[in-house]
């Protein structure tokens, strides 16, 4: 990210630059910080991003600006369908393929939709507001832990359940700051008879909700 001295009117604030895009403000932070979207910081330190950028951004293909709409039309025909969407983000795809594998044996009403980094993650979160997402830790960029963080730090996303699923053991996950309250932790390599029974308490849930 930029320093700059001045700026020109063409210019946004991080708070208006999640508006234009329909994300929340601390998706564009990350988006910012991993140089995804230009922008600089004032001398007082405040960030300010160019409207072309912006727009740019959202005009790419899968951004959530670009799918926006569509977005909110996921939303409204899940809505009363009683089907429970569930992202699942994993950069690994062998276990990407055994989760498919898996959640599709069940038999349970999931919708679901796999993202293999934490970026793209954000941005199916910010377009779809999945039900559940289950989040590996470990990965390039933006790794799991930033993610969770995002979701717990966003009112509107306070009825997402969420869960993690690491190899990493309990001294490395301390180090790490722990598992979050409320957040479920699967030990890799998982159990999947844990995670089916995790599964349908959140269908269950969805259920009650839907009714």
């Amino acid at each position: 990210m930029k320093t700059a001295k001045t700026s020109s009117p063409e210019v946004c604030t991080t708070q208006e630059a999640a508006h234009i895009l329909g994300i929340s403000v601390s998706s564009v932070q990350q988006l910012v910080e991993a140089g995804i979207i230009e922008a600089w910081k004032t001398k007082g330190g405040h960030r300010r991003i160019p409207l072309t950028a912006v727009h740019a951004y959202k005009a790419t293909p899968g951004s959530a600006g670009d799918a926006g709409e569509h977005g909110r039309s996921h939303v409204a025909q899940r809505a009363g369908n009683g089907r429970t969407a569930v992202l699942v983000i994993e950069d690994n795809q062998l276990q990407r393929e055994l989760y498919a594998k898996a959640l599709a044996s069940w038999g349970l009403p999931l919708d679901l939709v796999y993202c293999e980094n934490g970026y793209k993650a954000l941005l199916e979160i910010a377009r779809s507001k999945p039900d559940v997402v289950l989040a590996d830790i470990v990965m390039e960029g933006m790794d799991g832990y930033e993610v969770v963080k995002t979701i717990l730090n966003d009112p509107q996303l306070r009825d997402v359940s969420i869960a993690i699923a690491s190899s990493l053991d309990k001294d490395e996950m301390a180090q790490r700051g722990g598992i979050p309250a409320g957040v479920v932790f699967f030990p890799k390599p998982i159990n999947f008879d844990e995670l089916r029974g995790y599964m349908r308490a959140c269908c269950a849930r969805r259920e009650r909700e839907a009714r």
